[in-house]
C-alpha cells in the first residue's frame, strides 16, 4: 500500500505554523523581521502574524523590539524582530523532533525526484552535512527535466525552509569527470555526504 508523503502540516495543523517552527528551531541564533519570515516560508503576512502570536503566547518565540519600537503603527512592527526562546521547556524536545522530521522530508525529496526522472546517483552534501566549503548541497546524476526538478526543489525549500544549491549532471558527464579526477566532482565525492541512490 502506498503511503502519502510526510507533511509537516499534518502534524501541526497549520502549514504556516509548521514552517515557522522549522525555521526558528533550525536557526536558533537568528533574528527575523516579520516580512522576512513571510518571504522565507512563502506565506501571507496575516497568516504569519497570527501564527507568530500563537507561538509567542505558547512561549516558544520571543518578540524583541528594536530601539525604534516606540514608533506608531506598522512602522513600529517593522522594527520588531523574532527569535526562538531557547529556555522554553520543550525547546530541546521540539528541536530534536524537527531534526527527525528533516529525515522524512529528505526521503520525500529523493522519492519524488526519482519518480520524475531516471536517477542513478543522489547525494546530500554541503550544508546538509555541515560542509560549508562545498558549493553544492545536492548532487544528482541522471536524466530529469530541469523544470520538474526545480519545481520539486522549490517545494522542498519551503518545508526546510532555506535555499539550497544543487548540481544536476548527466550520467556520461559524471563518468567522464570522475575518470579524469575533475576537481569539482572529486571535491564532492571525497567530502562528507549522505548517498541516497547509487545505481552507477
Amino acid at each position: 500500500m502506498n503511503k502519502d508523503p510526510f507533511n509537516l502540516e499534518h502534524m501541526f495543523g497549520s502549514k504556516t505554523r509548521a514552517r515557522l517552527m522549522s525555521l526558528f528551531l533550525q536557526q536558533p541564533k537568528e533574528l527575523f523581521f516579520v516580512r522576512e519570515l513571510t518571504r522565507r516560508i512563502g506565506a501571507q503576512l496575516n497568516s504569519v502574524r497570527r501564527e507568530l502570536k500563537n507561538l509567542i503566547d505558547m512561549g516558544l518565540i520571543l518578540e524583541k523590539p528594536s530601539e525604534h519600537a516606540r514608533l506608531p503603527g506598522t512602522l513600529a512592527e517593522k522594527k520588531k524582530f523574532y527569535t526562538v526562546n531557547t529556555d522554553f521547556i520543550l525547546y530541546e524536545d521540539l528541536r530534536s523532533l524537527f531534526q527527525k522530521v528533516q529525515i522524512l522530508l529528505k526521503q520525500n525529496l529523493v522519492n519524488e525526484i526519482d519518480q520524475k526522472g531516471t536517477i542513478v546517483y543522489f547525494a546530500f552534501t554541503g550544508r546538509f552535512v555541515d560542509a560549508k566549503d562545498l558549493s553544492t548541497d545536492l548532487l544528482i546524476v541522471g536524466d530529469i527535466k530541469q523544470e520538474l526538478l526545480e519545481e520539486v526543489i522549490k517545494k522542498f525549500e519551503a518545508e526546510i525552509p532555506y535555499e539550497i544549491n544543487y548540481t544536476l549532471m548527466p550520467k556520461d558527464e559524471f563518468r567522464d569527470r570522475r575518470q579524469v579526477s575533475d576537481r569539482f566532482l572529486s571535491g564532492i565525492l571525497n567530502a562528507d555526504k549522505v548517498v541516497m541512490i547509487d545505481r552507477i
